[in-house]
């Protein structure tokens, strides 16, 4: 997801898919980051594997901005139920250890009663000045951790892909410096949902041409204490990510009965009086979304799914804290090459144009053209030769991750594409 627009416990679980005739194995692991500024505690991610560990290849999923693991679970379980030689991985960033989510396995109730009374451990950019420095450097450095535990010493093939500012984030990937190693050497393809580089977003209103100087200001910004990209701020940082999830868990286990939380929203979210928790779903995402980014067509997109991604509880479906510098670094990166601005913020991005892996790109409705002609525009500027091109304009940004299976575009065509790379 991307705006203008957790503890460590690994749980198991065992789901029954549409597709799937027996059991998925579903898994969700710390694991070791990179080191970086912070307590040491900080240095890990968390990962949610869904499938058979015996899997030859690995899909790596990376969210966009504010996004995190759990918005990929029904996209990762249907995955896995398909191709059964495929095993997924969406990555929840370092940033997610800051979030307390222990509340959210209590009832619905007593999670309202833990966040909505101020009793849950929160963040403030005093309390953590260190997540000011947590830039694309860090998010690529940890990263690479996950990818080179995918391919397990090169046994299998790791597909690396992502969502909004995800497929950004791949890409920076693939084309990123490794103390001298390109990362697409890592990889085995590449797959981008509804993102990318060079205008993918400038069909939605969005062109990245940071200058020296823009870049020196906002430095300058989360120097003096900006730490938190604060896009979504309801109130607190994580006010909207918390308020996302209490909406969900209601929605998921009472969905008739009158909302409990659309008193508490901010007053331009706020539905008229008599919605249940199910419709105040309905109204955030289908019919009043706060933005284009964060919405679903209910043609694709049932609301009981989304409350259940959003119910999580754990991985969570919105991170709580995304930090600045990310911002920063990822909208420098948008030109996908190693410009004056992107090696002013250290950004090692002198290989993307010997990438030469097969790349999967799909667009919605929501960038009109521009995520597909991006990638067009990277594989004409790079070694890449396997290129395919989807698209649905009648989906949402979020569709693609929640869809019904049946009438999931994304999901139909980039299943081909995996089982190819699979054979």
């Amino acid at each position: 997801m991307r705006v203008p627009l957790i503890c460590a416990i690994t749980m198991a679980l065992a789901l029954t898919t549409g597709a799937a005739t027996g059991k998925v194995q579903e898994t969700y692991v710390s694991m070791p980051g990179a080191d970086a500024p912070g307590p040491a505690a900080d240095d890990r991610v968390h990962v949610l594997k869904v499938g058979s560990a015996d899997a030859r290849q690995v899909v790596v999923l990376v969210a966009g901005q504010f996004g995190a693991a759990g918005g990929f679970g029904p996209l990762a379980r249907e995955l896995a139920a398909r191709l059964p030689g495929t095993q997924v991985w969406a990555v929840d960033r370092r940033e997610q250890n800051l979030a307390d989510l222990r509340g959210f396995r209590r009832s619905p109730d007593r999670a309202a009663g833990y966040y909505l009374g101020g009793r849950y451990r929160a963040r403030t950019p005093q309390s953590v000045p260190y997540v000011g420095k947590w830039g694309l450097g860090v998010e690529l450095a940890d990263l690479r951790k996950v990818v080179l535990a995918a391919a397990d010493g090169g046994r299998r093939r790791v597909i690396l892909g992502g969502h909004s500012w995800g497929a950004t984030t791949a890409l920076a990937y693939a084309g990123w410096d490794f103390d001298g190693h390109p990362g697409y050497r890592d990889l085995s393809g590449l797959a981008l949902i509804d993102g990318g580089v060079h205008d993918a977003f400038a069909g939605e209103g969005y062109t990245y041409r940071l200058t020296a100087d823009q870049a020196d200001a906002r430095l300058a910004k989360i120097a003096g204490g900006e730490v938190f990209d604060e896009s979504l701020t309801m109130g607190r940082t994580e006010t909207f990510a918390v308020l996302q999830q209490l909406a969900g868990a209601y929605a998921a286990a009472r969905p008739d009965e009158p909302s409990a939380v659309a008193g508490r929203l901010p007053a331009r979210l706020r539905p008229p009086a008599g919605v249940t928790n199910e419709g105040l779903i309905e109204w955030l995402y289908a019919t009043h979304p706060l933005v284009p980014d964060i919405s679903v067509n209910p043609a694709y997109t049932s609301t009981a799914t989304l409350a259940g991604a959003l119910a999580g509880p754990v991985p969570s479906m919105f991170e709580w804290y995304w930090p600045n510098r990310l911002s920063l670094d990822l909208e420098a990166a948008d030109p996908f090459d190693d410009t004056p601005v992107a090696r002013r913020l250290g950004l090692r991005l002198s290989h993307t144009r010997e990438i030469d892996v097969p790349l999967y790109s799909f667009q919605s409705g929501l960038t009109h053209g521009t995520a597909n002609k991006a990638a067009a525009w990277v594989a004409g500027q790079s070694r890449i030769t396997d290129v395919t091109y989807a698209e649905d304009v009648a989906m949402t940004h979020l569709d693609p991750l929640l869809a019904a299976p049946a009438k999931n575009t994304m999901l139909n065509t980039l299943t081909p594409f995996l089982a190819r790379l699979a054979d």
